[in-house]
Order: structure tokens, then C-alpha cells, then sequence
């Protein structure tokens, strides 16, 4: 699988999969914009551990709901690593809201952080990459793009839209060589936590509900936003890879694998 090493952007470095990426793709020498919302305090292990790989390392924190923060970032891709191969849109902002008694301002949020900010930068990247008819966009959502979370229907809204958002633009820039896919990420450790929920007990024990027992990892989901970015995958477009272990087509509790004792839950 070798090649070129690629200009990658990721749109929230911080976050457990930001940082395996990071991790994973300086390993081929990638060189990176990091939007990093501690402005790279979080990261500093990650960036210096990339920098001594040979990666060049960008970092900076802005809001990219916005458009001209978008544009502007892709440009300085461009201007200061060479042309920007993929953007790696990682925003996962989660707010507890129900769909009886959500705020307007939460929602707004969420759909700005996780749905407007794909859609901008989709945009942005997407012109860049046309000018060169080659790139790739890969969104890491959710499982909850498919299923609600019982918790908060703004992330499950957003994930959503990303989710036919995918679509569109692969349809629309794969006329310009360019390849747009998503990762829908299944449950991680202390999901449980994340999603309570007093309307559903989709994440209570929900361990066992995966069938071999086995939560998803950064850095798997890492591998495999690595492969779909590559060279190897060159006629995947439009697609969703799920990585959840099986966990969306749990039926009963009572029948699934249970976690040797000692196992982490």
C-alpha cells in the first residue's frame, strides 16, 4: 500500500479518533492541518511524536461552521503543506436534548458543529480537490446516523445529515476524481456514559450486546479510514463502512456473548 505521502486535514484532532489518526497516518509520513478546538494542548504528544516521524504539522482552532473559516483553512493546506489530499471530518459534538423539550440553541449547536461544518468544508476541500480532479473526503460518524440514541436527537439529526450528505457529494465531485465515504463508529469505551438514556436501555450491558463481546478502538477506526483513503480503495465512493462490531443487529440480551471475567467492560 505504498504512496505519496498525503496532506490530510482533520477537523477535530482531539477527540480519541483524532489523535489515533494522527498517530496512524504520520506513520507513511502524512503532513497535517490539525483544527484542534485546545488549540493543541491536548495533542501535544500526537504533534510532536508525528513532527519527529518527519510529518509537518499545522495546528489551529477555529469554528468551522462558519464559511470563510472553512475556505480559509483549506487554502493555508495548500499554501503552506501543497496540495490538500483528504479531509478527514471528525466533529462529534454530543448534547443531551429530547425532541420534547430540546432548546433551540442546543440543537443549532450540535447541527453547526457536527452537520453545517461537514457540509462547509466539504465545499472548501471539494473546489481544491476539483482544480487537481483527485482527493478524498471521509466524515467518521456514527451508528446513530441509522439508529436514534434515546439520549439526544440533535446528534442523531446531525449524523443523519452527514450521512446523505456522503451521498451527494460522492455523486456530484466523483465527476472530479474525488472519493467521499463515511466511517459509522459503533459504541467505544464509556459510550455508555455518553448516551444514558431514561427512554431506552440500548447502552445498558451494552458490552454483550456487540456479539463477540468486543468494543470498536480509535485506532481501528483509524485503519480503516487509512485504507479508504488509499490508493487500494480507488473505487469506493458513496460508501458506508460500519464498524460496530455487530452491535446494530443485537436481538436479545439473554442469548449474546458475555465478557470473560477479568475482561474490561
Amino acid at each position: 500500500m505504498n504512496q505519496p505521502a498525503q496532506v490530510i486535514l482533520i477537523t477535530d484532532a482531539d477527540n480519541p479518533t483524532g489523535q489515533a489518526m494522527i498517530r496512524r497516518f504520520s506513520k507513511d509520513g502524512a503532513h497535517f492541518l490539525l483544527n484542534s478546538p485546545s488549540g493543541g494542548e491536548a495533542i501535544a504528544t500526537e504533534i510532536d511524536r508525528a513532527k519527529e516521524s518527519g510529518s509537518r504539522v499545522i495546528v489551529r482552532n477555529v469554528d468551522l461552521s462558519t464559511g470563510a473559516n472553512a475556505n480559509e483553512l483549506v487554502q493555508q493546506a495548500e499554501r503552506e503543506l501543497g496540495g490538500l489530499d483528504v479531509l478527514l471530518h471528525n466533529n462529534d459534538q454530543l448534547i443531551p436534548l429530547s425532541v420534547e423539550a430540546g432548546s433551540e440553541a442546543s440543537f443549532r449547536e450540535v447541527m453547526n458543529t457536527n452537520a453545517k461544518s461537514a457540509l462547509l468544508c466539504t465545499q472548501a476541500a471539494g473546489k481544491a480537490m476539483a482544480a487537481r480532479e483527485s482527493g478524498c473526503i471521509l466524515f467518521i460518524t456514527s451508528i446513530h446516523a441509522e439508529k436514534p440514541t434515546g439520549s439526544s436527537f440533535a446528534y442523531s439529526a446531525s449524523k443523519g445529515a452527514v450521512k446523505m450528505l456522503a451521498k451527494e457529494a460522492a455523486l456530484e465531485l466523483g465527476r472530479h476524481g474525488i472519493r467521499v465515504n463515511t466511517i459509522e463508529a459503533g459504541p467505544m469505551e464509556g459510550d455508555d456514559e455518553r448516551f444514558r438514556s431514561t427512554r431506552t436501555t440500548l447502552y445498558r450491558s451494552y458490552v454483550t450486546k456487540v456479539p463477540n463481546a468486543r468494543l470498536v478502538t480509535a485506532e481501528e477506526i483509524a485503519n480503516a479510514a487509512r485504507f479508504l483513503v488509499s490508493s487500494e480503495a480507488s473505487d469506493v465512493n458513496g460508501a458506508d463502512l460500519r464498524l460496530d462490531g455487530g452491535f446494530l443487529l443485537h436481538y436479545m440480551d439473554h442469548k449474546m456473548k458475555q465478557p470473560r471475567s477479568g475482561d474490561s467492560p
